[in-house]
């Protein structure tokens, strides 16, 4: 049951307000404008140049002056003494042989042959043939004496030199000191020769003699 009052819908009315907004819509198409830019490729193109300013000349720097250093004065070379060599224990080196003084032959006198008185003619004889002492081989690693105990707990080392008088059996039967850092190197190095110390002979035309021969011996700690 509808209201009086109610209206219904009108078509005619309702066509009606379509059209119009159909119409203004088109109206507001035709009348749109629209802007379409153009680059024409033959037109050429203005450039303008703009100034630019130069960049600033260089600042020269001056460059810094060289002096002259004087020559360096040489340098002196440094000798440095070679290195010591340990040895263990002491040793011994040999210097000159000192012969004995030999005494000189007599001339020989003999007679010219034939008759008659003439003058003797007194003929020099050869000399004689000598050759020195020397280390028996055989017997050299008898040659080390004894470090005496004194030295040896004061950790001192030694050098004694002597002159030994080798007999014709080449044993030693005189002992004359030179030099020695104390008595007691002396001491042990004479007790050495004369017990232990053998020698070659000295011989004169094959002969053995007596003769002279200076030794020394040295006396190194271990672990110095």
């Amino acid at each position: 049951m509808a209201y009086q009052g109610q209206r219904g819908l009108n078509p005619v009315g309702l066509g009606v307000a379509i059209a119009i907004n159909g119409g203004l819509l088109a109206v507001a198409v035709l009348t749109a404008t629209t802007v379409v830019t153009r680059i024409d490729p033959w037109k050429p193109i203005e450039a303008v140049n703009v100034p630019i300013e130069p960049p600033p000349p260089p600042i020269d720097i001056p460059k810094p002056v060289e002096k002259a250093l004087p020559d360096p004065a040489p340098v002196p070379p440094i000798y440095a003494p070679p290195a010591p060599v340990p040895v263990q224990g002491p040793t011994m080196t040999t210097t000159t042989i000192i012969p004995t003084a030999l005494p000189p032959l007599d001339p020989v006198v003999t007679a010219p042959g034939g008759t008659g008185t003439g003058s003797p003619v007194t003929v020099a004889s050869p000399l004689p043939v000598l050759v020195s002492a020397s280390v028996d081989p055989r017997y050299r690693a008898d040659f080390q004496p004894d470090y005496p105990a004194f030295e040896r707990n004061q950790a001192r080392d030694g050098v004694v030199v002597v002159r030994v008088l080798v007999g014709t059996n080449g044993r030693v039967s005189a002992v004359e000191p030179v030099s020695a850092t104390s008595d007691a190197f002396f001491d042990a190095t004479k007790r050495r020769a004369l017990s232990k110390w053998r020698f070659r002979p000295a011989t004169r035309d094959g002969v053995a003699v007596e003769s002279w021969r200076e030794m020394t011996v040295r006396f190194t700690m271990e672990d110095r």
